[in-house]
């Protein structure tokens, strides 16, 4: 049997029984027979272990005794030390208050020697300078380098030791003159170490200069013979690729560059101490010395290829390459040295440096383009229904082409030129909605010219106004879209620096010294102007906070009210011929009239009365709507029904959208039919009795057909209802709770005295 699982600190007792019943494989024997058989053997074990703890208490037992009286040696013992230790202190303490003015005199005296030993080597410092100017002509003389070397590294110690002297400042410009001389005569020798790429040579001359500290002046050696070579290099480019344009010289000027870095860092790496700022320098200087320059042969492209935005675009994407790849070779290259950072910040700004000029005139180019593709969008048409068309189909385009503003933005400005794009879309969307409202005009008056050629049942200007309302909706859910995207690229380009550091970019964190934050260095490539830095900085934070839910917020109102219009439009459409069978009823003869055919009717009851004609027509043609707003009921329509909720109907008030937004037509237009009728009812100057019968009998017809539809009457129709059944002597008292404007007007044309 293995006990020895019984020792695992995780024993699981479930585990080693499943093991051990694996383990049977006798089919001889059963599985009750095994389990008996470890049963036994464990009770044999169990009591194995008994013995032998039995035997280890038994023995510990027996030497506990022994144990007791040596940890009582050793108690006395640490008593002993502790009593030694205690003498010793108090000898040390003795010792120190005796010696306490001898070692301050020891003190003392180390310090004046000190002091001598400083004013001795002064001397011979003093001395030496004298005795190395005497013969530093003669060593000059034998063009000895090494020994040249020796020389003024002699005098540079000794100098150190004289700044308090008054001739210092001569002396000092005299070892400057002497290292001049000794430049002067490396100087053919280090050209041609650089050149060469002489390994050996160059740490040798490395040295010296390092010696004499005048390593920035050997780094200039070394810049001014690798910038002629590159410069040259980008000559032979022009040359070779005279049929080419900009975009393939600048390639292969970035691939130069590139090589040119791998292969220098890893030679100066062996010559310098800090390779990376040099290398860096070299390219930057190289960047800045082209003939012609990069920022004359960008404008010289523009003017030659005219497609300003995508001409700058694909000179962006090349650039942006090296810059990648060249900050990627650098950082991995880089350690904490502040120059490190410094310098490859200095040479992204010279590659970015051409593109500077356009992105500050970005909005201007944008907008540009915009407008360009605002021109190619057709709206209006001499056909009402081709004009309806072509604003549907508008808004593909008109979105399509901001959606790719939106994609030229992060191209050209990684994110940086937003605030421009967005004042751009501003402009551009406000001339949409300009040039949209100018065709709703135009709609309008060919709508009044048809309106005499049409039948009034002719609903097909109604169905054009429901395709504009869609239209409109399209629009806010598609301007919706493009904030969110908007806000979201922001974002994703460029707010990604400001809610956290990349770890993409190692140097990004040596940055933020130096910068205000991750997304000011990133911004400072490609804007110059800090109000501009500092407003993306804001806009930023705000979106990161939540502050600003929306980056269009002008346009979603312009394309909302632009909804609220075409609403209008659609419900005169509608209420036109309503409008006709109300219009003058204040003016009818009949409410003058005593009788109707001759036959007195004052004394008639009113079941008896029969509407008038103008209300029955009223009556019919609600009733028709119901069946020509079917396409609100028939089909769901999301653009449709975002359409309604921003554009308010007339005569509704704001509320939810109802599950069948024709419910919220029918409503309306139910309303003004009934404010409409009443302000008619009012300019009636005089009624009769019998009309005043009959004026009640139409209102309750209008009544019966708004039930039929599932609406109530007004409050106002029912108060003016009130007013005309009321009795000339009741009628002040039931004035008293009514609007005064009603009791007055009522009371007026019914001959009342209040």
């Amino acid at each position: 049997m293995d006990v020895s699982k019984f020792l695992d600190d995780h024993f699981d007792a479930k585990e080693w029984v499943n093991s051990a019943f694996r383990a049977h494989k006798d089919p001889g024997v059963s599985k009750d027979q095994h389990a008996t058989t470890l049963v036994m053997k464990l009770q044999k074990f169990i009591q194995e272990v008994n013995i032998v703890v039995e035997e280890a208490s038994n023995q510990a037992i027996q030497n506990l005794p022994k144990v007791m009286r040596e940890i009582e040696a050793v108690k006395q013992e640490a008593t002993l030390l502790r009593e030694q230790m205690r003498t010793v202190k108090h000898d040390i303490q003795k010792v120190e208050q005796d010696t306490a003015q001898s070692m301050q005199m020891l003190l003392q005296l180390d310090g004046i020697k000190s002091r001598m030993k400083a004013a001795s080597d002064a001397l011979k410092e003093a001395d030496n300078w004298t005795t190395l100017s005497a013969d530093v002509e003669d060593v000059f003389s034998s063009q000895d380098i090494q020994a040249i070397t020796v020389k003024l590294v002699g005098m540079q110690q000794s100098l150190q030791m004289l700044v308090d002297t008054p001739d210092y400042a001569d002396r000092c410009q005299y070892l400057e003159k002497l290292k001049n001389r000794l430049e002067a005569i490396l100087s053919p020798q280090l050209v041609a170490a650089f050149n060469s790429q002489s390994l050996d040579m160059a740490q040798m001359y490395s040295g010296i200069f390092r010696d004499i500290n005048r390593l920035p002046q050997l780094y200039k050696y070394y810049h001014k013979c690798h910038k002629g070579t590159l410069l040259q290099a980008w000559q032979n480019i022009l040359e070779t690729n005279s049929g080419d344009t900009l975009v393939e010289w600048l390639t292969e000027l970035y691939d130069t560059l590139l090589s040119t870095w791998h292969a220098q860092v890893k030679w100066c790496g062996q010559v310098f101490r800090n390779p990376v700022p040099i290398v860096c320098d070299l390219l930057t200087e190289v960047l800045n010395s082209l003939n012609p320059s990069l920022p004359e042969s960008v404008g010289t492209l523009l003017q030659e290829k005219g497609d300003t935005l995508n001409t700058l675009i694909t000179l962006k994407e090349i650039t942006e390459r090296f810059a990648k790849s060249i900050e990627g070779a650098v950082e991995s290259h880089m350690t904490d040295d502040p120059s490190h950072v410094k310098s490859l910040e200095k040479l992204l700004n010279t590659v970015y440096s051409p593109f500077r000029p356009y992105i500050l005139k970005y909005r201007t180019f944008e907008e540009l383009a915009l407008n360009n593709d605002l021109d190619n969008i057709r709206l209006d048409h001499q056909e009402i229904i081709d004009t309806v068309r072509l604003l549907g189909d508008s808004v593909s385009k008109l979105f399509s082409a901001a959606n790719q503003a939106n994609e030229r933005c992060l191209k050209l400005t990684d994110g940086c030129g937003y605030l421009s794009l967005l004042e751009g879309f501003k402009n551009y969307f406000l001339n949409y909605a300009r040039e949209f409202r100018r065709v709703l005009v135009n709609i309008q008056e060919k709508c009044r010219m048809d309106k005499s050629s049409q039948d009034a049942e002719d609903w097909s200007l109604f169905q054009h106004s429901l395709r504009i309302i869609q239209t409109c909706g399209e629009l806010i859910m598609h301007t919706d879209e493009l904030d969110q995207t908007i806000i979201s690229s922001i974002i994703t380009s460029i707010g990604s620096y400001h809610l956290s550091p990349s770890t993409t970019h190692k140097v990004s964190e040596n940055r933020v010294s130096n910068k205000k934050n991750l997304l000011h260095a990133k911004a400072s490539l490609l804007l110059s102007n800090l109000s501009d830095i500092e407003a993306l900085e804001s806009l930023v934070v705000k979106l990161d906070e939540g502050d600003t839910p929306s980056v269009l917020p002008e346009v979603k109102k312009e394309i909302c009210s632009l909804s609220e219009a075409v609403h209008k439009f659609a419900f005169d459409i509608v209420f036109a011929q309503l409008q006709v069978y109300l219009t003058g009823l204040g003016e009818y003869e009949m409410w003058t009239s005593q009788s109707t055919g001759g036959a007195l009717t004052s004394d008639l009851p009113t079941f008896s009365m029969s509407p008038q004609e103008y209300i029955t027509k009223i009556g019919q043609y609600l009733m028709t709507l119901p069946q020509q707003l079917e396409p609100f009921t028939m089909q769901d329509n999301p653009a449709v029904v975002i359409a309604l909720k921003h554009g308010r109907l007339p005569y509704t008030d704001e509320q939810e959208i109802p599950e069948h937004t024709a419910d919220l037509w029918l409503e309306s237009i139910a309303c003004g039919t009934m404010h409409v009728y009443c302000e008619e009812i009012l300019k009636i100057h005089q009624i009769t009795p019998h009309a005043t019968r009959q004026l009640v009998t139409d209102i309750d017809y209008l009544g019966n057909v708004l039930e039929d539809l599932g609406l109530r009457v007004s409050d106002t129709l029912m108060n003016i209802v009130q007013l005309l059944q009321a009795k000339a002597e009741e009628y002040p008292e039931v004035a008293k709770t009514l609007p005064q404007r009603l009791t007055h007007a009522i009371s007026s044309m019914r001959g009342i005295e209040l």
